[in-house]
């Protein structure tokens, strides 16, 4: 263990990334206990002000930190996570916790069992650290949850607490979701490290379904190497367990979609920099342009969304709609009037448009898009506009943000590595190398 001299500062395991926390761990020089009671410090110490959090056990995770280090004092290391704390959006089922959906209809439900990604987690030795803050039913509805950077400017949505329990130093590594922007701007909005892998690449069974054919379990840390880490773990993938090291220059496209005239100051000045920047660290980079044939993919992503949420929450639209918020209860009623035709003819368009995605974008390794539009709004009224992350959910592509720049707030602001569905291990080494270079 780590031995400390007198009047020296105690060490903050609890900034530690996860593979740094892990290595540390493996090799005995901190113990899973002591990561694990610096996590619940700074949760005690800044939780009141962020409200990442929307269940803890504090004795329940120190208990299975203590199991680990008795399993590691035998030689019996579950894997390279082995100890590592996980923050779980309250939309995953745990057996050991109350699963409530950020929905008072659900309030006190207690699962059964856990979700899969939840199961798999603790198999690989994860210490459950808690549920974080969800927005109602993972949609729209703002959650208590604030930025940690500025507790008056919101964290996005709907995976909240995740997001800002990671920027806050409060866990290395938790998991959410995204249907239309729910990892992505939620990262970029609180300036850490956030994963939309492939579609399906992470099992759903277990967690709250909202989009059928869009839901999709995302990964927020602290750096690339974290989120494939998680990843990697989960799928048995050696190739993001540790990423590639792509030898020849990388090509980049710079891609401000169909609604450049959208984006902050902020956000144009993050791809500015990332034009000059990484053109001067060595990458190939061009300008990328979609297809005319990608236009109406933002409108047809919100028919299939809208129609595959008034399908999944029919209980508590039809049963419950008095335990809804009323905004809620507006967009399902809204969403009910979509016809099935309507419906059909959207998702032709994803799926003429994923079959396209790989060709289109030619010699290029990866895309770089905007996360959001810019930097966290004011106010807790809204989770911010989700206008910038709707083709990529729809696409089904792997999407990392990375944080960037600062805007003039002084808040985080992100930029997307998005690259070919299932190419998830080079869109990651991409977003590694270009993280590296741009991180502020």
């Amino acid at each position: 263990m780590t031995s400390l001299r007198k009047n020296e500062p105690m060490p903050q395991f609890n900034k530690l990334s996860a593979s740094e926390a892990a290595k540390k761990i493996a090799s005995r020089e901190i113990s899973c206990e002591a990561l694990i009671d610096d996590c619940l410090a700074r949760i005690l110490e800044r939780d009141k002000d962020v409200q990442a959090w929307q269940y803890l056990d504090p004795e329940a995770a120190l208990a299975q930190a203590r199991l680990l280090d008795r399993e590691l004092e035998k030689g019996q290391a579950r894997g390279p996570l082995h100890g590592i704390p996980l923050g779980v959006k309250d939309i995953f089922d745990t057996f050991d916790m109350p699963t409530e959906y950020g929905c008072a209809i659900h309030k006190g439900y207690r699962p059964a069992t856990d979700a899969a990604t939840v199961a798999r987690a603790r198999h690989v030795g994860m210490v459950v650290m808690g549920k974080t803050v969800t927005c109602e039913l993972a949609t729209h509805v703002p959650s208590k949850t604030r930025n940690p950077h500025n507790l008056d400017h919101t964290p996005g949505g709907s995976s909240a607490g995740s997001a800002a329990a990671v920027a806050d130093f409060m866990t290395p590594l938790a998991i959410g979701t995204q249907t239309v922007g729910s990892a992505i701007r939620p990262a970029s909005f609180c300036g850490v490290v956030g994963y939309k892998p492939s579609f399906n690449l992470l099992s759903r069974a277990g967690c709250k379904v909202e989009g059928d054919s869009l839901d999709t379990v995302g990964v927020f840390a602290r750096s690339v190497a974290d989120v494939a880490l998680y990843v990697g773990t989960q799928t048995n993938d050696a190739r993001l367990i540790s990423l590639p090291v792509e030898e020849r220059a990388l090509r980049i496209g710079i891609c401000p979609t169909f609604d450049a005239n959208l984006m902050q100051a902020e956000t144009l000045e993050a791809m500015d920099r990332a034009r000059r920047e990484l053109s001067r660290a060595g990458a190939r980079v061009s300008e990328f342009v979609f297809p005319n044939a990608f236009r109406p993919l933002r409108d047809a992503h919100w028919t299939v969304f809208m129609f595959e949420m008034w399908r999944s929450f029919s209980d508590e639209f039809y049963r419950n709609p008095s335990g809804l918020d009323p905004t809620l209860l507006e967009r399902l009623e809204e969403a009910g009037r979509i016809t099935g035709e309507a419906y059909v003819k959207a998702q032709e368009i994803g799926y003429q448009c994923r079959a396209m995605i790989g060709e289109a974008m030619g010699e290029c390794d990866v895309l770089i898009a905007p996360s959001a539009l810019g930097e966290a709004p004011v106010g807790l009224s809204s989770t911010g506009p989700t206008a910038l992350n709707q083709i990529w959910s729809f696409l089904w592509t792997p999407t990392v943000t990375v944080p960037v720049h600062k805007g003039p707030n002084g808040l985080p602001v992100g930029l997307q590595v998005c690259g070919r569905i299932n190419d998830d291990p080079r869109t990651l080494a991409a977003a590694h190398w270009i993280h590296q270079r741009m991180a502020v």
